[in-house]
C-alpha cells in the first residue's frame, strides 16, 4: 500500500470521527442561545509603505467568554475569519456573530481605508539627496532617515493618540550600517544587529533622525508600537536621586557660605591693603624727607666739627696772643651754633613724630590683613562652584601674595620698631650736644668779662677740645645714619611700589569675589530646594503622562463594549532584494485554515 493511499484513508477515518463532534459541538453552542463575555482586546496590525503611507490594516480580537452561546461584536469589516475554531461567523454589514464553547475565541477582521490614530512620515536622505525608497536599494554613502509622527486629522476625535504611548524601532544590519548616531534615540544591540530605538510621549508630535554610513543598502521594516497605558514603563525610584539631590543642594550651600566668609576675607583684605597702602605712602614720604634732609644734616654737622676744631687750636697758644674780638666772634658763632642744633633737634622731633605716624598706619594696615589660612579643600570647593579657574588662581596668588608681605613684615618688624628710639637717641644727643656747646658760649662770655683771662681761657680751652671730641664721633655717628636712611628709602620703594600694586590687584579680586558670591548665592538660593522642586517636576511629569484613568475603547467600533486593552502593532515595507523577501506562499498559507493545512500533508 503507498504512502499516498494510507494517507488518504486516515484522514478519511478521522473525517469519520471528527465531523460528528464538531457538529454536535457547533449545535450544542447554538442551542444554548446567547452567550457573554467578561471582556474583550484588539490587537491592530498595519502593514505601511517604506514611507510611512497606510496600507493593509487588520484586526485581531479576542474575547474571555463567561457563558458559551452567541456573541454578538461591532466593525466595518471587508473580510472576518474564524481563528478559534470551525463555526461559521456571520457579518451582516457592522454586526459580526459567531457562536463559541470556549473560554477564549479569537477572530480576526480586516478594515479598509481606517486611518490609524498617527500619521507617519518616513523620509530617505542620501549623500545630501532625497530619494523614494525604491531608489535606495543597493545604494552606498551616507544616510539619513526622517520619520516624523503627528495626531491623524482623518482619525477625527482620536483617544489613542492622547493616551498612547509610540516605540518606534529599526534594526540595521552592522555589515550594511555602520557610524550609526540617533539624536534622541538609543542604540542597543540585537544579536548580531544594532536596534535604534525612539519613544513618542502621549499626545506628542516628534521628530526623529537616524544617520548612518551604508553600503550596499538593504533595509528591515521599521516597527511602531502604540503602547497603552498600563504597559508603559514605570516611573524608576526616585529616591537614591532625591539623596543625590539633597547632598548637591548642602554642598551648593556649603560652596555658597565659603565664598561668603572668602568674599568678607577679601573685603578686609583689600580694606587692610588700602590702609597699608596709604600708611606706606606716608611712611615713604617721611623717609624721603629724612633722606634730603641728611645732606644738609651732614653738611651743617661737618660746619659745626670743623669750626670746633678750628676754635680748639685757635685757643692753644698764650692768652696774650689771643684776640680778644676773635673770641667775641667766637662766642657768637657757639650761640649760633647751639641754637641750629637746637633747631636740628626740633626737626629730629618733628621727624619721629611722622615716623611714629606712619609706622603705626603701617602696622595698623598689615595687622588689618587677615591671618586665617585658606585650605586646599577650600580652594577645592571654589573652583568646583564654577568659578572662572583663571580668575581663582589669580586670587589665590593674591592671597599667597598678602600673606607673603604680613609675613615679611612681621620678620622685619624690629628693624621699623628701632628707628623710632634711634631718632629720639639722635635727637637728644644733638640736644645735649646744643646745652654743652651753650654752656660754653657763656663761660667765654663771662671770662671775657673777667680780669683772670689766663686761668679762663685756659678752661675754655679745655672745654672746646673736649667738645671738639666728641662732636668728632657724633659726626661720625651721624654719617652713617645717614647713609642707613639713604638705603631704607631705595628699599623701601620698591617695597612700596609692590604695597601699590598688590592693592590694585586686591581691588579687582574684590570686585570679582563680589560678583563671584552674588553668583554662588543665586545659586545656593535656587537649589535650596532642589529636592523637593526635582520631586515636583517629577510628579507633574508622572501627572502629564499619567493615563491610568484612561478607559479603552474599541478601535474598530464605538459599539463594542467591555475592551480591555487596545494595542497597535505597525510595520514599514522593507527595502530589499527580491531574493530576499519573503514569497507569497507563506502568507496563502498563513490564509488557509486548519483543515486546509492538515490536507497538504498528505498531498504528495
Amino acid at each position: 500500500m503507498s504512502l499516498k493511499r494510507t494517507g488518504g484513508m486516515f484522514l478519511a477515518l478521522l473525517l469519520l470521527v471528527s465531523t460528528p463532534v464538531t457538529l454536535t459541538m457547533a449545535h450544542g453552542a447554538q442551542s444554548s442561545g446567547k452567550g457573554s463575555y467578561s471582556g474583550k482586546s484588539e490587537v491592530v496590525y498595519a502593514t505601511l509603505e517604506a514611507d510611512g503611507d497606510q496600507k493593509e490594516i487588520y484586526v485581531v480580537n479576542k474575547f474571555s467568554v463567561d457563558r458559551p452561546g452567541k456573541i454578538i461584536d461591532y466593525g466595518p469589516y471587508t473580510r472576518v475569519e474564524n481563528l478559534t475554531d470551525l463555526t461559521e461567523m456571520e457579518v451582516d454589514g457592522q454586526r459580526v456573530g459567531f457562536v463559541t464553547s470556549k473560554d477564549l475565541f479569537y477572530y480576526q477582521g480586516t478594515l479598509k481605508d481606517r486611518p490609524l490614530p498617527w500619521d507617519i512620515d518616513v523620509s530617505y536622505r542620501l549623500n545630501g539627496k532625497n530619494l523614494p525608497p525604491e531608489q535606495l536599494l543597493g545604494k552606498d554613502g551616507k544616510l539619513e532617515i526622517r520619520i516624523h509622527t503627528r495626531a491623524n486629522e482623518k482619525a477625527g476625535e482620536n483617544p489613542f493618540f492622547e493616551n498612547y504611548m509610540l516605540q518606534i524601532s529599526l534594526t540595521l544590519d552592522p555589515e550594511i550600517y555602520e557610524n550609526v548616531e540617533a539624536k534622541d534615540g538609543t542604540i542597543a544591540e540585537a544579536g548580531k544587529n544594532q536596534q535604534v530605538t525612539f519613544t513618542v510621549m502621549p499626545g506628542k508630535e516628534a521628530s526623529f533622525v537616524v544617520r548612518a554610513e551604508v553600503r550596499d543598502l538593504e533595509m528591515e521594516s521599521i516597527q511602531i508600537t502604540g503602547i497603552p497605558p498600563g504597559l508603559s514603563v514605570d516611573i524608576p525610584d526616585a529616591d537614591g536621586m532625591m539623596d543625590g539631590m539633597r547632598s548637591l543642594s548642602d554642598a551648593v550651600q556649603g560652596i555658597d557660605a565659603g565664598i561668603s566668609e572668602l568674599n568678607k576675607g577679601m573685603a578686609e583684605l583689600h580694606q587692610g591693603v588700602e590702609g597699608l597702602y596709604g600708611g606706606s605712602k606716608k611712611y615713604k614720604q617721611g623717609i624721603r624727607e629724612l633722606e634730603q634732609g641728611s645732606a644738609e644734616l651732614i653738611e651743617g654737622s661737618k660746619s659745626i666739627r670743623d669750626a670746633l676744631k678750628k676754635l680748639s687750636r685757635s685757643l692753644g697758644g698764650d692768652a696774650d696772643q689771643i684776640d680778644v674780638g676773635q673770641l667775641k666772634e667766637l662766642q657768637k658763632r657757639l650761640a649760633d651754633m647751639a641754637g641750629g642744633l637746637k633747631q636740628t633737634e626740633n626737626s629730629l622731633t618733628a621727624l619721629q613724630d611722622q615716623y611714629t605716624k606712619a609706622y603705626h598706619a603701617l602696622d595698623r594696615s598689615i595687622a588689618a590683613i587677615p591671618a586665617q589660612d585658606i585650605s586646599e579643600e577650600d580652594i577645592r570647593q571654589l573652583k568646583a562652584s564654577g568659578a572662572d579657574p583663571r580668575v581663582v588662581d589669580q586670587l589665590v596668588q593674591t592671597y599667597t601674595a598678602a600673606r607673603a608681605a604680613k609675613d615679611a613684615y612681621t620678620a622685619v618688624k624690629g628693624s621699623f620698631q628701632a628707628v623710632n628710639p634711634t631718632l629720639k637717641e639722635v635727637a637728644r644727643s644733638v640736644r645735649e650736644m646744643s646745652i654743652y656747646i651753650e654752656i660754653i658760649a657763656d663761660r667765654l662770655d663771662n671770662s671775657l668779662n673777667q680780669t683772670h683771662l689766663d686761668e679762663s681761657m685756659k678752661k675754655l680751652q679745655q672745654g672746646l677740645q673736649s667738645l671738639s671730641e666728641q662732636y668728632g664721633a657724633f659726626h661720625s655717628g651721624l654719617v652713617d645714619y645717614t647713609r642707613g636712611v639713604a638705603r631704607l628709602s631705595q628699599n623701601y620703594g620698591r617695597l612700596h611700589t609692590g604695597i601699590a600694586e598688590m592693592k590694585d590687584g586686591t581691588r579687582q579680586f574684590q570686585t570679582g569675589m563680589h560678583e563671584l558670591h552674588q553668583g554662588t548665592s543665586k545659586l545656593a538660593r535656587s537649589t535650596r530646594n532642589l529636592p523637593d522642586q526635582m520631586q515636583s517636576e517629577i510628579d507633574q511629569m508622572v501627572s502629564e503622562y499619567d493615563r491610568s484613568d484612561f478607559d479603552p475603547v474599541s478601535f474598530v467600533s464605538s459599539k463594542n463594549k467591555k475592551v480591555k486593552s487596545v494595542q497597535f502593532v505597525l510595520k514599514t515595507e522593507s527595502i530589499k532584494k527580491e531574493e530576499d523577501k519573503p514569497k507569497s506562499g507563506p502568507k496563502e498559507e498563513e490564509n488557509k485554515g486548519f483543515w486546509s493545512r492538515l490536507l497538504d500533508l498528505f498531498k504528495s
